[in-house]
């Protein structure tokens, strides 16, 4: 995917460089990339995402703040654009199930660029040593305990049509925190249906089980695999869900 830079607006456009890289910023806040509240990535990955120094990058998180749309504590930059929660009916949060019930649970989500296990190829269709778009998921008790993993590989169909994924393919180095609750919705937005098939198994002594998800659309194209793993001592899963595209 080619990056995004400010050089692709109108050669008309004579607003500062900060003030481009703003209004890109913004545009990535509203439609969701970015999702309300959530830490923005570091100045290091923006200002190679959009292809300009970190200053630039700086000056544009400026004009934000000063809107009010952008907000900064010891955590770091998070955006405060308003935005359709993502726990509304009709939204359905990613992975399903992934979320646990112990409140006081730490959570961690990242994304890389790399050639997922040979099960997840076959679903999708990925040719071999072929690399894709992955998002891991770990949750874990205050105290280091594992409580639910994920894996998800995503399909060449998915990215080329859902614009949203596509962006991450420039932030997947593993490190950068990555929020894609709203993969689902994005995959409506696009216009697509989206339909699950769920295989559970026990892992090892039984402790724990596995949910392997497979969706695919409308037209019975792989968009996503998911290897969930979850404590069978706590956990209870209860899920079902057909999604039509958004009209």
């Amino acid at each position: 995917m080619a990056r995004t830079t400010p050089h692709d607006h109108p050669p008309g456009d004579d607003r500062p460089l900060y003030g481009q890289i703003a209004a890109l910023l913004l545009d990535e806040l509203r439609d969701g990339t970015i999702p309300p509240g959530e830490r923005l990535p570091g100045e290091r990955h923006l200002a190679a995402h959009f292809g300009v120094s970190r200053e630039t990058v700086r000056q544009a998180l400026e004009v934000l703040r000063r809107s009010g749309l952008v907000t900064t504590d010891r955590r770091g930059s998070h955006a405060t654009l308003p935005g359709r929660p993502v726990e509304a009916p009709e939204s359905l949060t990613f992975p399903v199930g992934a979320r646990p019930a112990d409140l006081c649970a730490v959570d961690r989500a990242t994304v890389t660029w790399a050639e997922p296990p040979p099960e997840h190829a076959r679903a999708l269709g990925l040719a071999p040593h072929r690399p894709t778009l992955m998002h891991r998921y770990l949750s874990v008790t205050p105290d280091g305990r594992s409580l639910r993993t994920a894996l998800t590989s995503f399909s060449p169909v998915a990215l080329a049509e859902v614009a949203e994924l596509a962006r991450y393919r420039d932030r997947a180095d593993g490190a950068t925190p990555a929020q894609l609750r709203r993969a689902y919705d994005w995959m409506r937005k696009a216009g697509l249906s989206l339909h699950h098939r769920d295989a559970i198994t026990q892992v090892g002594d039984a402790s724990s089980v596995r949910v392997t998800r497979r969706v695919h659309d409308q037209y019975a194209r792989p968009l996503e695999i998911t290897d969930l793993v979850v404590s069978a001592e706590q956990d209870a899963l209860v899920y079902e869900f057909t999604l039509p595209a958004a009209v």
